[in-house]
């Protein structure tokens, strides 16, 4: 069964927009017809010529920063007129060391890229999407749901996107709708790299979990809010 949406005439912010995820959220909110405000902390690479395109532009700014975040929310809707969408995409793994042998500096670094670029994002969001009654999709894990050896501090951080999720259903209901998705391994680049022994077949591609959050945004989900979507196919 072939799936359009239908975006035209709302504005979508995606952070973490230079990352693989991201990208494939920025552009499925564009090919479906919405404005994008692509954000992130690192400048998109110079041959994406993406951002150069009609109706998408870029955002740089650190997302752990209050300032910053303020700072892009306040230009997006400044540019664009309003606000419908946020895709809290900004985040990243770290693991390999049981809790007693990982430094608190890593603890510090997760929870800011994952959990706090989220809050930050949606604390300064939530005013302009209650306007419009929009959404927000963030991203959780699969890992997050239980403990496990080697990388608790990024299942912890995931686990707190997912509880802030259901605290931001929670807060705006019938106003704003939010909810998050649980990816495993993702079939980007980089977990090629570092995973080069993996079946890469069964990993889930970028695309594919674009289309779920783009469903999670659209009318063809109005009474979803609080959510936790698996995104991580059939394994």
């Amino acid at each position: 069964m072939d799936v359009t949406f239908d975006f035209d005439g709302t504005v979508a912010l995606v952070t973490g927009a230079s990352g693989a995820l991201g990208g494939a959220i920025a552009r499925a909110f564009h090919e479906a017809g919405a404005s994008v405000a692509a954000a992130d902390v690192v400048e998109p690479d110079d041959e994406d010529d993406f951002f150069e395109t009609e109706g998408a532009r870029f955002y740089e700014g650190d997302f752990t920063d209050e300032d910053d975040v303020a700072r892009v929310v306040d230009e997006v809707v400044s540019d664009f007129g309003r606000l419908d969408h946020l895709a809290n995409i900004a985040g990243t793994w770290r693991g390999g060391t049981p809790v007693d042998e990982t430094d608190a500096d890593t603890f510090d670094f997760l929870f800011d890229v994952n959990l706090k670029t989220m809050f930050l994002a949606s604390k300064h969001a939530i005013p302009h999407l209650r306007e419009t009654e929009g959404s927000v999709v963030s991203v959780s894990a699969r890992s997050s749901l239980e403990g496990g050896e080697g990388d608790g501090i990024y299942r912890a951080s995931k686990a707190g996107v997912r509880l802030l999720t259901e605290t931001i259903a929670e807060e705006n209901r019938g106003d704003v709708r939010a909810n998050a998705v649980m990816p495993s391994v993702i079939d980007t680049p980089m977990n090629r790299e570092m995973m080069a022994d993996a079946d890469f077949d069964s990993w889930v591609k970028p695309a594919e979990i674009a289309r779920t959050v783009l469903a999670l945004c659209s009318d063809a989900t109005p009474v979803t809010s609080g959510a936790a979507v698996p995104v991580y196919g059939e394994v």
